[in-house]
């Protein structure tokens, strides 16, 4: 039993990644391919997976070489690292401003339909920045080898970087393992309670293992915090959500009532659970839930350690790091005996049926219309630009003729009246957050930062302009599978900080970004397969 194949196919840019770079080289004699790159690529065609070159060529544009002497080249590389299943070429140049000219999507979109797949099912490696921002742009994931060319600011803004060829295929194949359920554990079924006791985003990232655990349980009960509950009524799969303040767990802790513990206990027990898996997030300790679980004599207890369980833990899971969040939690479900049921490919989702139903909270004048939407806000002052700087984005994408929405919840009502001023219409505190995914969908983009509101778009499929501060790693918590384009100064001081409020006096990582690359970011996230505008 599978949870379904992470990845179909993986896409490698050519000169510098399998090959050593020779720049305009049009001779067939001078290609060598870069250290293990044969066994490499051998190593993920045993594995099943199909393989493609995504590769820019402006010296056809240039005149630097022929379009014979760059078939040669391919054919070259060919007989020295094993045969590709499909070649896509982009022989412009930048001034050409073509869809496939990476950092443009299209050559891994491209790519991806010519072997029968999305983009999302795709993973691109090569050895530069613009590789990744088109790996992003198209929604596939990346990993970046650097060379000496590579630049330090590049490095760090790669959702994933790894050593050399050989690296990025351990990385590639064991993300594959990890979301693998080798066999069903015998007894599954049962009344099963999956925990996770955070705020929206780390709700809605938690779904796809959620849905994994329903398949495999008689009835789901959802253990969340008051921060995740309207998040957790939009997840498909829930028979049943228990709604609990954890002290240990909540960004704002209350103390901790040893009345309303033996409560909590009793509850447990009388609910006659029969397994638990406990979702949680680097920083926090499953152990006191598991403590609790066991007083109330739940029989299996499933979770995520780096501290030693004792006997709290009858699954002990310890997957390596940098994974995206949803895939960690994947990887706990696949390691208590859970996989998600055939036919879902493991992407976020909500309710469909409550999304339509609250549809209705759209204001009327922006049904069947091509609108962009600026969620200003963060759930941590970090995270968040300034309106100062957001609102000139607002102002700059409603003068090139965008219908600009700015998204806000009840409490941020005087951020999005600022940010929206006379160019956007604000809907700050209007929505639920049921309406808040309803306009998400409708939308064409959303520029928002690195907050819940952006899991909420790749929930339902929207593309996103990611405003990512450098304070947690952006390859586990970028938006995930839907395309993107990263915004904000990874370089910044704050890097890897987790820091809740800049550590810096004045907020580099963010409110450096400027309107005009907002603007660029919308019209390549906003453009079809053709390179002509969407919608």
């Amino acid at each position: 039993m599978t949870s379904g194949r992470r990845f179909d196919a993986v896409l490698f840019d050519r000169d510098g990644t399998l090959i050593v770079d020779v720049p305009y080289n049009g001779d067939p004699a001078r290609v060598t391919p870069v250290p293990g790159a044969r066994l490499a690529l051998d190593r993920l065609r045993e594995a099943g997976l199909r393989l493609g070159v995504v590769t820019n060529q402006s010296g056809l544009a240039r005149g630097r070489f022929t379009r014979e002497q760059l078939r040669a080249v391919n054919e070259r590389v060919q007989q020295l690292l094993g045969p590709f299943d499909t070649w896509q070429i982009c022989p412009h140049d930048d001034n050409d401003r073509c869809a496939c000219r990476k950092p443009a999507p299209e050559l891994v979109r491209a790519a991806a339909r010519a072997l029968g797949t999305t983009a999302d099912r795709c993973v691109v490696v090569g050895d530069i920045g613009r590789d990744m921002a088109a790996a992003l742009a198209a929604g596939a994931a990346g990993i970046l080898v650097p060379t000496d060319v590579t630049l330090k600011a590049e490095v760090a803004a790669a959702p994933t970087v790894a050593g050399d060829l050989a690296h990025a295929v351990d990385l590639i194949l064991r993300r594959q393992r990890l979301l693998t359920v080798a066999s069903a554990r015998p007894g599954r079924g049962g009344h099963v309670l999956a925990i996770r006791a955070d705020s929206l985003g780390d709700m809605v990232v938690t779904g796809p293992a959620i849905r994994a655990l329903a398949a495999g349980a008689d009835r789901l009960t959802l253990w969340c915090g008051p921060r995740g509950r309207a998040a957790a009524e939009l997840l498909p799969g829930v028979d049943a959500i228990r709604e609990w303040h954890t002290p240990w767990i909540d960004a704002e802790p209350r103390p901790v009532e040893a009345d309303q513990m033996r409560t909590l206990v009793d509850q447990l027990n009388a609910e006659q659970i029969d397994e638990a898996v406990i979702f949680t997030s680097f920083h926090q300790s499953c152990l006191p839930t598991a403590l609790l679980l066991r007083l109330a004599e739940v029989r299996r207890i499933s979770a995520i350690s780096d501290d030693y369980p004792g006997s709290l833990l009858d699954v002990r899971h310890r997957p390596p790091l940098g994974l995206p969040e949803a895939e960690r939690a994947l990887s706990l479900a696949a390691a208590a005996g859970f996989a998600l049921p055939a036919g879902d490919d493991g992407r976020l989702a909500l309710d469909t049926v409550r999304v339509r139903a609250a549809a209705v909270e759209i204001p009327a004048q922006l049904r069947g219309r091509s609108f962009v939407v600026v969620h200003p806000g963060a759930s941590v002052p970090a995270r968040a630009c300034s309106p100062a700087r957001c609102a000139p984005m607002v102002a700059a994408l409603a003068r090139a003729g965008h219908t600009v929405v700015v998204t806000g919840g009840p409490d941020e009502r005087a951020l999005t009246a600022s940010v929206a001023d006379r160019h956007a219409m604000d809907l700050g505190g209007r929505l639920s957050l049921a309406g808040l995914a309803a306009l998400l969908a409708a939308a064409d983009i959303v520029v928002v930062g690195n907050t819940g509101p952006a899991h909420l778009a790749a929930a339902v499929g929207a593309p996103v302009v990611s405003l990512f501060a450098a304070t947690v790693p952006f390859g586990q918590w970028s938006p995930y599978r839907v395309p993107t384009a990263r915004l904000g100064d990874a370089m910044a001081s704050c890097r890897n900080s987790r820091a809740l409020n800049c550590p810096t006096p004045a907020h580099h990582c963010l409110d450096q970004i400027e309107p005009t690359a907002v603007m660029e970011a919308v019209a390549t996230l906003g453009r079809n397969s053709n390179g002509e505008a969407a919608r």
